[in-house]
């Protein structure tokens, strides 16, 4: 079996991170290759996930705030409005039938 650090398409950057620029459809050389592949790229999809709830994490507090904020601009618009709600339609239908 070739190790992935012999193969030539291993890569390791300057991090020390692995990049394996093999393509699973067609430059794969071994079976193992493709597992490796595929764990390799499964680490990758676990780190963007989680970059991303570090991101979600950060806003969460500007969310609360954004929330709450237009909660009180629809209480407020809701209190301005409340008049028209209140009018009594009831009063100009009776005037309008007793001539």
């Amino acid at each position: 079996m070739i190790q992935c650090a012999d193969c030539e398409y291993f890569h390791r950057d300057v991090s020390g991170n692995v990049r394996l620029t093999c393509d699973p459809f067609s430059t794969i050389k071994e079976p193992q290759c493709l597992t490796k592949w595929q764990l390799v790229k499964l680490d990758t999809m676990v780190r963007a996930y989680e970059a991303t709830l570090a991101v979600y994490n950060r806003l969460a507090p500007m969310q609360e705030k954004m929330f709450r904020h237009m909660e009180r601009e629809i209480g407020d618009i809701d209190e301005a409005d409340r008049w028209k709600l209140g009018y009594d339609d009831d009063d100009d239908e009776d005037e309008g039938l007793n001539p």
